[in-house]
């Protein structure tokens, strides 16, 4: 079977690790950025792609239509009903694009049961924006793949991930680090991983078409499946020669007793309590991006990674 021709592109949360991975791997092809503001030049050197002034909280005019395929990393609760607005205020503009991909989350599933606010708020927000823009493009016939990656890392040109950084930070700084036993499994993806998968689905997209068997909801995760514990030794002996994260010593505790421990910041931020807790629940069983890309899997952590 003929590969499919890359579509044009036209991304949203550009200035995300994931949308500046994706800058990189579609360079040469027709890219068009939008947004609030241009992105940031190619880690490689050269001029950023063509910028589209966009708001999300906001419509763009007739004018300003963007084309192609959509890819948006933005927050989907922005997204969303940007893009029912646009659909709305410009059906023909609409109808005329190749179809939608866009990035939740897997803490619409992994969170689904959080009892502290703050994850209940975010489990809402990511689902009804995630049944937004599925009744968009199902009314409007066109092609969707909602992308809800897990524990996303790296670094993307000037940009760094928030999530196993800050745990390499708290390697930096402890001499002893707690954990529950080995802890639970992970699966984290590497910002480029994600980009590449978007890029991928976003020239097979079109060829969806109206088809109501291709996979919507699409929870993701990296090449290789690891127990917690395992993932920040991996980080450990990933980081250079002399870097303060090789010293801290990782101490697993029986559960219960770990626990225990950390039963008093219940009071104090049940939001970092429940934190703490799902250290130790199985956060895995995700798509792994190398069955989606067709290559072989790439073993964590891939590089680079955030500073």
């Amino acid at each position: 079977m003929a590969l499919p021709s890359p579509v044009p592109i036209t991304l949203f949360g550009a200035t995300s690790t994931s949308g500046q991975a994706l800058i990189e791997l579609a360079r040469g092809r027709s890219l068009v950025v939008a947004g609030r503001r241009p992105a940031l030049p190619p880690a490689g050197g050269g001029d950023p792609p063509p910028f589209l002034p966009c708001d999300l909280e906001d419509a763009c005019g007739e004018s300003r239509a963007p084309k192609g395929v959509l890819v948006s990393f933005a927050p989907i609760w922005t997204f969303a009903p940007w893009l029912a607005r646009f659909a709305g205020d410009n059906p023909a503009g609409f109808a005329a694009l190749q179809g939608v991909i866009a990035c939740s989350s897997s803490s619409v599933i992994t969170k689904r049961f959080a009892a502290n606010r703050f994850d209940r708020d975010l489990v809402q927000r990511l689902g009804q924006a995630e049944d937004q823009l599925t009744l968009t493009c199902t009314s409007h016939a066109r092609p969707l793949h909602i992308l809800a990656p897990t524990l996303i890392y790296g670094q993307a040109g000037p940009l760094g991930d928030r999530n196993l950084s800050k745990l390499r930070q708290l390697l930096r700084r402890l001499p002893l680090l707690p954990l529950p036993g080995q802890g639970g499994l992970r699966q984290p993806i590497h910002c480029r991983q994600l980009a590449a998968v978007a890029l991928h689905l976003a020239d097979r997209l079109p060829l969806a078409g109206g088809d109501p068997s291709h996979q919507v909801h699409l929870p993701l995760g990296g090449d290789e499946t690891l127990a917690y514990a395992t993932m920040l030794r991996r980080l450990q002996d990933a980081s250079a020669p002399g870097d303060a994260a090789r010293r801290c010593r990782l101490l697993a505790l029986p559960p219960r007793l770990f626990q225990s421990l950390a039963a008093p910041l219940l009071l104090l931020s049940p939001k970092n309590f429940e934190a703490l807790l799902r250290m130790s629940a199985d956060l895995a069983g995700f798509t792994p991006a190398h069955r989606i890309l067709g290559g072989p899997p790439e073993p964590f952590p891939v590089l680079p990674l955030a500073r």
